[in-house]
């Protein structure tokens, strides 16, 4: 993936409760090469691929040069010839442009995924935001980082954790990662690394979800046998597959789905994907907008090491997640502190404790009693800058046994795009 050049927004540190976390700011250089290769791609007409797609390096124009002048002596054929190198299915005319399959270029040019065991990046050209989100290029999360920070460099990693280790391991600037959608309900894996891992809440994004079928260049919807994507995103287009009569098969993001068909040239096997995935791995669209509800919005939250200064000058919203004492009526105790202040309530989301998963509570009639221990997640709308919300934290922590603030961060007003 080319280099986005993004203007980085300064850093500010502050603590809430004893959870700022401090360090200083490296910066480093890396090397992305800014030329461009024109792109075959089978059943479409030839293009240019522009720079913010797939630039190809200084390292991809020597290599293929190389390998033509291994087969024939010269790096490009001469006007009459139009061969194919090994491997690397370049042909070169009489134009002397080079032409590039698609799968050719997602296999040397996309950047590989970082995995929680190999977290390593190429130092970068400017100290410019890096973002880190989970899937390979093409995935909703990826148009959801291009949303927060425009032309930012969007680092792709295999797991949530690698995105949320490649924050702390000062790879990255931000993570941004999905945290619920409105019609699979709320990523409870992201929930309990937010809790698990001291990075902050520094905004939010609302992406509206766009799905699409798609398959190899010249394969009919009707020829299809299966499909494969992110389970949530079957889920989400049953009444269109179902239609379709094709079995189903999960894989780790929608991109990935496209990214594996595309490798392997599955002609039985389509994907469930966006529409850039679709672009960036050469299949071509079946079906446009195939989810069962136009209305599937997936709101993303943006991370990062150090807390943003919360002001009043806009709306703002707060995270936090706290555990309760046991006893009658606690619930609504907790509630009654932002109720009372008029904060309203966006959210509230109930985890069990990992470490303490059992409460033994004893009970007067049939001995003790063993109850699930929960957290709560809560979003509420104000800022930890105004006195009601401070206020309403400190009722809060009469009845409660842990309290910490995830973050305090604008609320994403800006229209909705797939």
């Amino acid at each position: 993936m080319a280099l986005k050049v993004c203007v980085g927004e300064k850093l500010l540190g502050f603590e809430l409760f004893g959870n700022a976390v401090g360090g200083e700011r490296r910066e480093g250089r890396s090397g992305f090469g800014k030329e461009r290769v024109a792109v075959r791609r089978s059943g479409s007409r030839r293009g240019e691929c522009r720079a913010s797609a797939w630039p190809a390096s200084d390292a991809f124009l020597q290599k293929v040069t190389q390998n033509g002048g291994a087969r024939g002596g010269e790096g490009i054929h001469p006007p009459t010839q139009v061969k194919e190198t090994e491997n690397l299915g370049l042909q070169t005319q009489s134009s002397g442009r080079m032409e590039v399959s698609t799968r050719d270029m997602v296999s040397l040019h996309l950047p590989k995924p970082l995995s929680i065991t190999e977290l390593t990046l190429p130092p970068r050209e400017t100290s410019d935001v890096r973002v880190a989100y989970q899937g390979v290029p093409g995935a909703y999360s990826e148009a959801a980082a291009a949303k927060a920070y425009p032309r930012c460099e969007a680092v792709p990693c295999e797991q949530f954790e690698a995105a949320f280790s490649a924050v702390e391991l000062w790879l990255t600037d931000r993570a941004v990662l999905p945290i619920e959608n409105s019609l699979g309900g709320s990523i409870h894996r992201n929930y309990d690394l937010l809790l698990r891992h001291r990075l902050h809440i520094v905004g939010e994004v609302q992406l509206g979800v766009h799905h699409c079928l798609m398959g190899i260049p010249g394969v009919k919807k009707e020829e299809l046998r299966r499909v494969v994507s992110h389970p949530q995103a079957l889920a989400q287009c049953e009444h269109t597959l179902t239609k379709l009569g094709v079995a189903r098969e999960a894989v780790d993001d929608t991109a990935g789905a496209a990214q594996f068909v595309a490798a392997h040239n599955l002609r039985d096997t389509g994907a469930v994907a966006s529409a850039r995935a679709a672009e960036i791995y050469g299949l071509e669209i079946l079906m446009d907008g195939i989810q069962d509800d136009p209305d599937n919005v997936t709101r993303f939250l943006m991370l990062a090491r150090e807390p943003i200064i919360p002001r009043t000058d806009r709306k703002f919203k707060t995270s936090i997640v706290c555990t309760l004492n046991e006893e009658p009526g606690v619930l609504f105790k907790a509630l009654s502190a932002f109720a009372l202040r008029d904060i309203n309530l966006t959210k509230m989301e109930s985890r069990p404790q990992r470490k303490r998963p059992l409460r033994v509570v004893d009970d007067s009639l049939n001995g003790a009693a063993k109850y699930f221990d929960y957290l709560f997640f809560i979003d509420f709308e104000a800022s930890m800058a105004e006195e009601r919300a401070q206020n309403a934290l400190s009722h809060l922590q009469e009845f409660a046994t842990f309290l910490r603030v995830l973050g305090s961060y604008p609320i994403d007003t800006s229209p909705m795009r797939a």
